[in-house]
């Protein structure tokens, strides 16, 4: 079992994160905040998936105004991303966003950063401060000579500390980089020096197949060593993508239950089906069935009950027919094109 680092309770809309709670999955929309209803669509399908905190990029005043009617129709806290110009982080806040993602090194000047932080105070807004290695004060690449884990947590500390000696302590931290290996160090340089609840993820990680791998050993190495309260995993496609393999690294780190966990051969000459498709569809079909269950799909009659022995069931086919296994035992016997209905009557009717 993981033992997390201690990290304050901080409320974002109706969710709260922090050590005492489940890690909160995350996401990011890629349509145009300005174009509501699109906007809608998407948090709505993420949600439904299993996103629990959304944010939309704010880059002029027509987004920021845009806040206000999809917050409407929404059921998830949306969180501001704001670059550059304080007005667009008051307007989000105006707006009803639940929380304002904001650089204050970007920002400008203390009173911008003051005035940002007096309008999240006045609505008890929390702030989150994030810090990228590429944007990295041009005074700590030279005292660190480079890019390092310790200048991305330096600045990180001082945007922290300005926005205390404000007096105001309702705070996220975020800290990320493209290179794993730097942001893994980051955070284990930065979690026993802040209270505040941690946002994790490897930023502009990739595309689906170098994103995946990249968050899952980075996201891993950070979430197993009880570090984060809440992650994204961020990939260049569709975010709907990004929630399944947050659910999926949150559960094979036993830091998530509920939901069924596909598991499948990889093929091999013995593979009488398509089993990548099968595969494939069983994942798909069973998104929406709320067990928790471990789903073996294996290519092949022979070796497949015996491969599913620790799966709660499983399905074999080739040759035409199919085989039912449950706990490592055939179950039923069905015809290859029948598996798939077969199985989700099964999942359906689990508890009957």
């Amino acid at each position: 079992m993981i033992n997390r680092h201690q990290t304050k309770s901080i409320q974002i809309g109706a969710c709260t994160i922090g050590s005492q709670f489940p890690i909160r999955i995350q996401s990011m929309t890629n349509t145009k905040t300005q174009d509501v209803a699109a906007t809608v669509a998407q948090i709505n399908r993420l949600a439904a998936a299993g996103c629990e905190i959304i944010r939309c990029a704010v880059p002029d005043m027509e987004a920021a105004a845009a806040l206000a009617e999809i917050k409407k129709q929404i059921t998830i806290p949306l969180v501001a991303d704001i670059h550059f110009d304080y007005r667009l982080a008051i307007a989000a806040i105006e707006n009803g966003a639940d929380k304002i993602r904001i650089n204050p090194g970007n920002i400008g000047s203390h009173e911008r950063v003051k005035a940002v932080v007096d309008a999240a105070r006045e609505r008890n807004i929390p702030i989150r401060v994030g810090v990228n290695s590429g944007s990295l004060e041009k005074e700590l690449v030279e005292k660190y000579h480079g890019v390092t884990a310790e200048g991305i947590v330096e600045s990180a500390l001082d945007k922290v500390r300005l926005i205390e000696d404000m007096g105001y302590e309702n705070l996220v931290v975020s800290i990320k980089s493209s290179d794993v290996m730097m942001c893994v160090r980051a955070h284990e340089l930065i979690a026993d020096k802040t209270p505040y609840p941690i946002h994790v993820g490897i930023t502009e990680s990739g595309t689906l197949i170098s994103g995946n791998i990249k968050s899952s050993i980075g996201l891993g190495l950070i979430l197993s060593q009880g570090i984060g309260d809440t992650i994204r995993v961020s990939l260049t496609g569709d975010p709907l993508e990004e929630i399944k393999s947050a659910k999926i690294i949150l559960r094979t780190l036993g830091l998530r239950k509920g939901g069924i966990e596909v598991v499948s051969c990889p093929t091999c000459g013995r593979t009488c089906i398509d089993l990548i498709q099968l595969a494939n569809q069983v994942e798909n079909m069973v998104a929406d069935i709320p067990l928790d269950l471990k789903v073996a799909v294996m290519g092949c009659v022979v070796n497949g009950p015996g491969e599913a022995k620790e799966a709660d069931i499983g399905i074999a086919g080739g040759n035409g027919e199919g085989l039912l296994i449950k706990k490592g035992e055939v179950y039923k016997k069905v015809k290859e094109e029948e598996l798939l209905d077969a199985l989700r009557y099964e999942l359906t009717h689990w508890s009957e």
